[in-house]
């Protein structure tokens, strides 16, 4: 059965218009007893699927979904894990694959279908029912699950499995459990079922009403603003998208997954938006009555958890191949691809364009966000470098086709803000998830993907020590990375977080305990922090290692990267306290109701305040008046 799922994954291909891919371009997998003498053996009798050794189960995850992202989900890898701890180390990668809608197979090993063996080493058991396994964990992660008890199942559960990966509004972790005797058991399987198989990628159209209602909403919308996500990258609609901003002067918002949507310097890119949001992209959200979501599930970063869209009237048009995302806020829902979408709608709107002091608007707050950028840039905080001027540095000084990479902590929010995308792949974040662990592994798999661009993997010391050890894996495959490991001494993002609810960082910096203080609290200056050297223990995993000390070290650190051949860390301490501003956004989390520490009261009632801001966004049924 074994042979029979490598062969059959080897057959898969897709194809979008007219350009045809393999759907697995390999196969990450540890092994032990429940995979190693199945899909294990399988791998090794058919190496056309090629294997990938993992240092991490949950790692080889994170790689499958970097690289599916930097293929637009065409293609994509599979992951086989032993039963037990091997296969639940995969459950967050699961999530963080469904949750950013990604497709990824996972194949862990499961007990034995006959059970007369039971209980077998790693195998959980229920005085209920004898059938369950800690593979069930899957389930709520899983866009598609199956267990496979026979080995003629996966005549029909593969062609599901197939569906799922490939399907735009559906695809996220799919997971066949699979019982290791089942995996060494033969059947007579059917040649046909080995035969190559192409599966389509639809452009879906929109309902041609729905077309013509939206054109006459925008057409009497005063403020109009795009909010971009990621569906636009996915779709290859990045062109039609400059191409219809510049017919019609609507400004864009860019969320975490559509940040290169437009390049930077067009001047209606009003750049982030929402929480980890900038000036311009949430000035224009506050008032816009049009808002015009491409691709975007609305997480409440991107709303600012429902605040961002401040405008009473404020109405939606939502541009999604799901239709669970398209009739987010009520919204005229177009369910349907984003570029031909898009294209349709614009030929609508011949002759139509905002007005021009509209766009002007929209371009001043263009280049006065440009302005602050370049002062964030310039920063050259003492003794350490500030997290904004490295980020400048990186940008400027990298290579522009190159591809960076980041997940979590304060990272995400301050490269939302600040990084200048030059091309719709130079800025890859996680951020569906935020999973902390992801950027090493997901530049080993963006670099996979696209092995000729430079990949720059920015990561915290946090991130780094959940992590780190797929550097072994980029060597030993010889896949080159350039990471920027900023170590701040702690957990910086969720830090700053505490310190704004009144709760003064509390165990979230690596000090030693203190008088009257406990592991992890700010405790100021004084806190000895822990004898930890990242430097040293990235060299010993086989990097390349540069340690600096100040901005200047670090610009000729990045320059020395460029020459070096293997996996490089720069290594660099930087400002724990020095951020970049909020930039009039919120985001909704309550401190606690009833407290004996005055602080936390404080927050209280800022939260409060905010707090009655949020909208359900109930629209007005019909548009306003041209």
């Amino acid at each position: 059965m074994a042979q029979a799922v490598i062969k059959h994954l080897s057959s898969q291909y897709t194809e979008r218009d007219g350009k045809e891919q393999p759907l697995f371009a390999g196969c990450f997998g540890i092994f032990g007893h429940g995979n190693i003498s199945g899909i294990g053996q399988a791998l090794q009798q058919y190496p056309e699927l090629r294997y990938y050794q993992s240092r991490n189960e949950q790692a080889m995850v994170h790689a499958a979904v970097a690289y599916a992202k930097i293929k637009n989900r065409l293609q994509t890898l599979a992951c086989t894990t032993s039963i037990g701890p091997g296969a639940t180390n995969m459950i967050t990668g699961a999530g963080v694959a469904t949750t950013n809608r990604l497709p990824v197979l996972l194949l862990p090993g499961d007990v034995f279908a006959r059970r007369n063996v039971a209980p077998v080493l790693q195998q959980l058991e229920s005085e209920r029912t004898q059938d369950i396994g800690v593979n069930d964990c899957f389930k709520p992660v899983s866009r598609y699950w199956d267990r496979i008890y026979r080995p003629d199942q996966i005549l029909t559960a593969l062609p599901e499995a197939m569906r799922v990966l490939t399907s735009p509004a559906e695809t996220g972790a799919v997971t066949l459990a699979l019982p290791q005797d089942t995996q060494t058991e033969a059947f007579d399987y059917p040649v046909a079922f080995f035969d190559k198989r192409i599966w389509s990628i639809p452009r879906n159209r929109p309902d041609a009403t729905g077309l013509e209602k939206a054109a006459e909403w925008i057409r009497a919308a005063k403020r109009p603003m795009i909010v971009a996500g990621g569906g636009v990258i996915y779709s290859e609609a990045t062109e039609t998208l400059r191409e219809f901003v510049d017919q019609i002067g609507i400004p864009v918002g860019e969320t975490m997954a559509g940040k290169g949507s437009l390049i930077y310097e067009h001047t209606l890119n009003m750049g982030a938006l929402g929480v980890t949001g900038n000036l311009a992209a949430n000035r224009i959200a506050a008032r816009a009555d049009l808002i015009i979501g491409i691709g975007t599930r609305y997480s409440d970063f991107t709303t600012m958890s429902k605040t961002a869209f401040a405008n009473p009237n404020v109405r939606f048009i939502n541009i999604n191949v799901s239709e669970l995302d398209s009739k987010k806020h009520y919204a005229l829902a177009l369910t349907g691809d984003a570029k031909v979408t898009l294209e349709e709608l614009k030929s609508k709107l011949e002759g139509f364009s905002t007005a021009q002091d509209y766009r002007n608007e929209c371009r001043q707050l263009h280049d006065d966000w440009e302005k602050e950028v370049d002062r964030i840039y310039a920063i050259r905080n003492e003794p350490l470098p500030s997290q904004g001027e490295l980020i400048g540095a990186l940008n400027e000084l990298g290579d522009p086709e190159g591809i960076m990479v980041n997940a979590a902590g304060s990272m995400p929010g301050d490269l939302h803000k600040l990084w200048r995308s030059r091309h719709p792949k130079n800025f890859h974040l996680e951020y569906g998830f935020s999973c902390m662990g992801y950027e090493i592994a997901g530049g080993l798999g963006i670099k996979m993907a696209d092995p000729n661009r430079e990949v720059y993997v920015m990561v915290g010391d946090g991130s780094y020590l959940m992590l780190g050890n797929e550097i072994i894996t980029s060597i030993q495959e010889g896949f080159k990375l350039t990471i920027v490991l900023m170590d701040n001494s702690g957990y910086n993002s969720i830090g700053g977080l505490s310190r704004s609810l009144g709760q003064s960082g509390f165990g979230t910096r690596y000090v030693f305990p203190m008088e009257g203080k406990l592991p992890g609290d700010e405790a100021g200056n004084s806190a000895q922090e822990l004898p930890v050297d990242l430097a040293m223990n990235a060299r010993g995993l086989g990097a390349h290692v540069i340690e600096c000390k100040t901005y200047q070290d670090f610009t000729e650190a990045i320059k020395q990267a460029a020459e070096q051949k293997n996996t490089t860390v720069i290594y660099i301490r930087n400002d724990r306290y020095l951020g970049v501003p909020g930039y009039e956004s919120w985001w909704d989390v309550p401190p606690a109701e009833v407290s004996e520490m005055d602080s936390v009261n404080e927050a209280r009632k800022e939260w409060e305040k905010h707090r009655t801001k949020e909208s359900f966004y109930f629209p007005t049924e019909q548009p306003p008046q041209a």
